[in-house]
């Protein structure tokens, strides 16, 4: 039995507002994600070999040292015999095996970033992309998830769609960090430099603002926006990840969009780079858009644009995504967001309120 969409048909039409790709860009944006999983995976095996392996003579012995961190520090894999001369010279290939294949996967990756502008696929900010890639060099993006408006870039891109540009335009993109980990986890990912300085190697013109410490800002005016989960009695004074750095803002209710399922998604930037996106469940980024709406103390001019957002995504869902079902017998059994928040939110996509 075909489930009832929450949308009537005039409603539908109303709110819709969506193209799907075409025929090229669905391939090319497929080839996308699959040539960038696999460069992904690349970059990775040749990150583990970055710091080397050498020996080093201690009082007239030679002792194979893996070398963990650029500073110098390593660990001793033994003295220098037949075994750690096969160990070191396994390594040694290894890495230019690994280097090889990522340099073979970044020519074919470069390739594809100019087919996919051809065909105008890319419609992320460079900027974000730029971000994002930095983050998954780094690993850091295992820990972080898109929250704002630009999370809507990867679901258009799951759908294979594209949602009206007006309501995707955003000066700002909020980086959310879960505040049950330890800020010490994505701090060594960052190898202790911090988010500041990773943000400057996207672009060398970013710098905390000085009013707000979870923000950076570039010459641009673009903001990225450190934030997370409101913690209640746990919460503890901001934690910095190196000296000066940005600190994580708590944000009332995110604990919702922190709580549900995370996905990654593959999305283009306008400079045809595919990248990594990490966001909520889709269906928990529109509940939580329409409840925003519906705060007394959330700005009017941000209110209909957070209710226009949900009732897109709303659509984009019921039409291209029917495995993220948005009915209430199955929006109400994601036990991570409240009851009366789903019917609520539900209500105000539907246009009942």
């Amino acid at each position: 039995m075909p489930v009832k969409s929450i949308f009537t048909k005039k409603q539908a039409k109303n709110v819709s507002g969506m193209k799907p790709l075409n025929d090229q860009q669905r391939l090319y944006l497929v080839e996308s994600d699959q040539l960038y999983r696999a460069w992904r995976e690349a970059q990775s095996r040749s990150r583990d070999y970055r710091y080397g392996m050498r020996w080093k003579q201690v009082n007239g012995t030679q002792y194979l040292i893996r070398l963990q961190d650029a500073h110098g520090n390593g660990k001793s894999l033994g003295r220098r015999s037949t075994e750690t001369e096969d160990l070191y010279a396994r390594f040694i290939h290894g890495k230019q095996v690994a280097d090889q294949t990522l340099a073979g996967l970044s020519e074919k990756l470069k390739t594809q970033s100019r087919l996919n502008r051809a065909l105008r696929l890319g419609r992320m900010p460079t900027i974000v992309g730029d971000i994002l890639l930095r983050l998954d060099e780094t690993r850091a993006l295992k820990e972080l998830r898109v929250v704002g408006t630009h999370a809507l870039f990867a679901y258009e891109s799951m759908a294979g769609a594209e949602f009206k540009v007006e309501l995707l335009a955003s000066g700002d993109v909020d980086l959310l960090f879960d505040g049950r980990k330890k800020i010490a986890l994505l701090a060594k990912k960052l190898e202790d430099r911090g988010l500041l300085e990773l943000l400057r190697k996207a672009d060398k013109t970013f710098q905390a603002s000085g009013l707000d410490r979870f923000r950076a800002i570039n010459k641009d005016g673009f903001m990225v926006d450190f934030i997370t989960q409101d913690r209640g009695m746990e919460s503890t004074a901001p934690e910095k990840m190196a000296a000066g750095d940005l600190e994580a803002v708590e944000v009332p209710n995110l604990e919702w969009l922190a709580n549900v399922p995370r996905f990654e998604q593959v999305v283009i930037s306008a400079n045809g780079q595919p990248v990594m996106m990490p966001v909520p469940d889709p269906r928990a980024f529109a509940l939580h858009k329409a409840w925003l709406s519906a705060q007394r103390d959330r700005e009017p001019v941000k209110k209909q644009r957070d209710l226009n957002q949900a009732k897109m995504l709303g659509q984009c869902l019921r039409e291209y995504l029917p495995n993220f079902p948005l009915e209430p017998d199955a929006v109400c059994k994601m036990r991570y967001l409240p009851k009366d928040m789903i019917e609520k939110s539900l209500a105000l996509i539907a246009g009942a309120v």
